[in-house]
């Protein structure tokens, strides 16, 4: 539900405190390549209505995040 600098600040604060070897655990929808219908897709649209900047993501768009704020992408697994 965040912008993307404030996404990379929160992230940049979780680095800061988990150990060298820790993990960070994200839960959230992922919007799928294309343009098939989707309901994360609808999310984005409600997002982008009501918050201030904050939207669903790509797996390529959290990866960027993650990158920004010296996590890196692991894996992605589909619920």
């Amino acid at each position: 539900d965040w912008a993307d600098d404030a996404c990379v600040r929160i992230l940049r604060h979780c680095r800061r405190v988990i150990p060298p070897a820790g993990r960070l655990v994200v839960v959230d929808a992922v919007i799928a390549p294309g343009n098939d219908p989707g309901f994360e897709k609808l999310l984005d649209l409600e997002m982008i209505a009501v918050t201030d900047g904050g939207r669903e993501r790509t797996e390529k768009e959290f990866a960027a995040l993650f990158d920004a704020a010296g996590f890196h992408l692991q894996r992605v697994v589909a619920t």
